[in-house]
């Protein structure tokens, strides 16, 4: 009795492991869903990593503006994140919410193109530049940022920012880049690199003291999957490219 006990437990116990197994295959196979806006810097560096990922998914428009008709303050969209902002990609299974926490994740789990260096040096250095752009200046300056400073601050202060943080950023690819951010290899670093220059121009940025950044983003804007993730090239850009004054 005791042997049929000990069967019936093991069996039990495959029959689990098999569906889970079944269970993860099933949603490796399903094709990843973006929730992003156009103008969203965050949204740009992931569906760049996708694109450098040879990654196919479907694309969900999804405005940070409450005027426009699918947008990030309903209730649905706010079980998805809880923060009510971009990027959201369903993945795996799986709802993750951060740019910078998505881009790990698909460095972590597709292996075929890598957007990290294979040395801890170098893992480290495009870690830094990743903070300094997406802790250090693109949250000064985004849009929920300058439209609680108002219309008449917000372009000053975007400008002072993205201003300061670049000085720093231009002495750290002075010395780490190569054709791009760390050495010739496009990286993470380069998927949040060229959003932030985008966002410098529409503030009207002096870019003239910056020229590692000038010409790693040139050499990145010559690459085809920053041309197709551009937000010029997205179903939701606006006819009227000045209908959103603040950056996202």
């Amino acid at each position: 009795m005791s042997f049929l006990k000990h069967l019936n437990s093991r069996l039990s116990y495959f029959a689990q492991i098999g569906k889970r197994m079944f269970s993860s295959s099933h949603c490796k196979n399903e094709k990843p869903i973006l929730y992003s806006y156009c103008l969203s810097s965050c949204s740009w560096r992931v569906r760049i990593a996708l694109g450098l990922k040879n990654i196919s998914y479907d694309l969900k428009p999804t405005s940070l503006l409450k005027t426009d008709a699918v947008h990030s303050y309903t209730p649905e969209y706010r079980e998805l994140n809880p923060m009510q902002q971009v990027p959201v990609l369903q993945i795996d299974g799986q709802t993750l919410c951060d740019s910078v926490a998505i881009m790990h994740y698909l460095e972590e789990t597709r292996k075929d193109t890598l957007i990290l260096p294979q040395n801890p040096q170098g893992r480290a250095k495009v870690r830094e530049i990743v903070e300094i752009i997406c802790s250090g200046i693109q949250p000064l300056q985004n849009r929920l940022v300058l439209a609680h400073l108002g219309k008449e601050k917000s372009i000053e202060w975007a400008q002072h920012w993205i201003t300061r943080g670049f000085t720093g950023l231009e002495t750290v690819l002075s010395s780490s880049s190569g054709r791009y951010c760390v050495g010739d290899e496009i990286s993470m670093a380069d998927c949040c690199l060229v959003p932030q220059v985008f966002n410098a121009r529409r503030y009207h940025v002096n870019l003239d003291p910056y020229p590692t950044i000038l010409r790693i983003n040139a050499n990145l804007e010559s690459e085809q999957v920053v041309i197709d993730s551009h937000p010029r090239k997205q179903p939701d850009y606006p006819k009227n490219s000045l209908k959103d004054p603040y950056n996202c």
